[in-house]
Order: C-alpha cells, then sequence, then structure tokens
C-alpha cells in the first residue's frame, strides 16, 4: 500500500476483513484515517504503535484498541468488553457505552467514555487515566494500582476493591466501597488533577461535586490472623 493511501484514507469493513484494515493502521507512521461498517467486529484498531488518528465509524466489538500506544482512537457509537485493555499511551474515546472492563490494566494515555460503563471498569489499571461522562458498574477499580478513574455520574457496588495506590473521583452516589477502599480528602493536588482531567475530556462538571476515594492501605501486609 502506497504511502499516499496511507495517509487520510477511509477503510471499509463491509469489504476488507478486520486483519486487513488493521494491518493498514499498523502499517503508517501517521495519517487520518475513517473505519466503516464496523459492525461490532472484534479486536479493531488494536496494536497501534503511531500517532494516528483513527475514528471508527460505528459500534466496535471487544478488545477495541487494545495495547494503544501513542495512537488517537475514537469510537462513534458503543464498545464492548476490554475497550482499550493495556493501554500505553495516547488516547481513547467513547461517544457511547462500554461493556465491562474498560481499560483493564491500562499502562497511561486517556480514556474518556462518554457514557456508561459496565462491570469492572479500570481492573488493574496501572497508571492510565479514564474519564466516564455517565456511571460505572461493580468492582470497578478493582485491584487499581496506578491512574485515576473519574466517575461523573454514580458507581456500583465494591468501589476499588483492594485498591493500591490509585485515585478515585465520583460525583454521584456509590453503592459500597470495596474491601480496604475509604472516602479520603480531597486536597489542592486532586482538586487540579480533577480539573485537569474534566477539561482534557471535554467535559463540564464541577470538581467541588466530586469525593475522593482510595486505599486505607490495610492489605499492603500480610497479617497472620488473615490466614485462619
Amino acid at each position: 500500500m502506497s504511502d499516499t493511501l496511507l495517509r487520510n484514507t477511509t477503510l471499509d469493513v463491509a469489504t476488507s476483513s478486520v486483519r486487513d484494515v488493521n494491518r493498514a493502521l499498523k502499517a503508517a507512521d501517521d495519517g487520518s484515517f475513517q473505519v466503516l461498517n464496523s459492525g461490532g467486529a472484534h479486536a479493531l484498531a488494536c496494536g497501534l504503535d503511531a500517532p494516528v488518528d483513527v475514528t471508527i465509524k460505528g459500534h466496535a466489538g471487544y478488545y477495541c484498541a487494545g495495547m494503544n500506544k501513542h495512537a488517537s482512537v475514537t469510537i462513534e457509537g458503543n464498545a464492548s468488553t476490554g475497550l482499550a485493555e493495556n493501554m500505553m499511551s495516547g488516547t481513547v474515546r467513547v461517544k457511547g457505552n462500554v461493556s465491562q472492563s474498560a481499560g483493564a490494566t491500562a499502562h497511561g494515555g486517556l480514556l474518556v467514555i462518554e457514557g456508561d460503563a459496565s462491570a469492572r471498569c479500570g481492573i488493574s489499571l496501572k497508571g492510565a487515566e479514564i474519564v466516564v461522562g455517565g456511571s460505572v458498574g461493580h468492582m470497578s477499580a478493582f485491584m487499581a494500582q496506578a491512574g485515576a478513574l473519574v466517575v461523573c455520574g454514580d458507581a456500583g457496588e465494591a468501589l476499588g476493591d483492594s485498591i493500591y495506590e490509585a485515585r478515585l473521583y465520583v460525583r454521584g452516589s456509590v453503592a459500597s466501597l470495596g474491601a480496604d477502599c475509604i472516602e479520603k480528602e480531597m486536597r489542592d493536588e486532586h482538586r487540579e488533577q480533577l480539573a485537569d482531567l474534566l477539561s482534557r475530556a471535554g467535559i463540564d462538571a464541577n470538581v467541588a461535586d466530586f469525593k475522593r476515594y482510595g486505599s486505607a492501605r490495610q492489605l499492603y501486609n500480610f497479617k497472620i490472623d488473615n490466614a485462619y
């Protein structure tokens, strides 16, 4: 495929396989792409490793934008399980809702979900930043180690279960907190971080409406009493 075709081009899932679409995206060093007729196809725009701009004009299936690095991926629809799993850098934005495990194990970059996210959003988060315009389901930020999760709506049960050092900001209600997750003081540094994340996500919300949650640090060390 020529350099001209690799830049500012349209790729159609209706006439090309997902493998061919991904191959074209991965071959580009830069440029803008539109992916048409996505039809909920799985593993679209995975493993990108260049500052390309990809717009998926429709819904995406499992593991869309997984392992993203440097790329900017926008999904103009909903996305299924494992969106942006293990993302390293770049930006992934979903205009609709997402299924479970969005941003799982993500190390870096920004994930923006304009709608709601299902269960386990940000599970085992390792440094990425996630902003959800709506609500998240149960067990979100389970074992989150670093990074931040912003929820502009409500959070389901067991938020932040077994959390390490990630920062959680929730504007709405929290059904329940998971093991070792507590409400924490919102200091100036946290307000600044939250304001920056909301600005970058393009979400208009008042920082003063949010509460912060994080680790009580009671699970950091083994306690013999817990072995019985």
